[in-house]
Formats: C-alpha cells, structure tokens, sequence
C-alpha cells in the first residue's frame, strides 16, 4: 500500500528500548478532505527520513500492522499502526527498498518510425 501527499512532522529518533527506536513521520494527503497519516519507521529504517523535508511531497510504501492486547480486567483491546518501509519524492529519488531502474538510451533520429522486422 502507499500514502502520497506532504510532509506535514518529521519526529526525531525515539529509542524507545535498548533494542528498539522509532521515527515518525506525518503526511498530508491532497484529496478532497485532506488527512493527516502518521506513519512509523523502525529499527534501520529511520535513516530514510534523514534526507527529507516538511513540505516535500512524497509517496511511502506502507504495511498495516494490527495487535491483540488483553488488559488486566481481562478486556481485550485492537491497535493499529502503519509501517513506513521505503519513501520516495514524487517525480524524485527513491530511499528504502532499491527501485531497480533500467539505463534510458536516446533512440536515434534516423531510426525513429522505421521497422526492421521481416515482415
């Protein structure tokens, strides 16, 4: 899934234990009722916001995550939280999972509209 829009918050780095650290981001969609998604990057993960701005617009790769928590009165509890894994500018450079890309080669004038098939 992706969410396209602005950049609205770029959080700083929590370490929320010895082994975990988050960074938030926030974007703003451009429909007709703007919403403000807040998207979490974990663990190596928060670089990829290192190179972003508020206001740039970007597309993020996102996977939904959803929890089961029992309180202690015995209830349970649903929690969701959507996970950034790879951030690109729109129109721009991709951060994250590599996009491949394959080498653009001009097609020579002299060759444009002719056909060299056989038949």
């Amino acid at each position: 899934m992706e969410v396209t829009g602005s950049i609205k918050v770029i959080n700083p780095e929590q370490q929320v234990s010895p082994s975990f650290k988050k960074r938030e981001l926030v974007v703003t969609t451009e429909d007709q009722y703007p919403q403000h998604i807040l998207i979490e990057f974990t663990q190596g993960n928060t670089d990829l916001l290192n190179d972003y701005n508020v206001g740039d617009s970007v597309r993020v790769s996102i996977n939904l995550r959803g929890r089961e928590w029992v309180n202690p009165q015995g209830e349970t509890r649903y929690f969701n939280s959507i996970q950034g894994w790879r951030i690109e500018r729109v129109g721009g450079e991709v951060s994250g999972a590599s996009a491949s890309s394959m080498p653009s080669t001009p097609v020579p004038s002299s060759l444009e509209g002719e056909d060299d098939l056989p038949f």
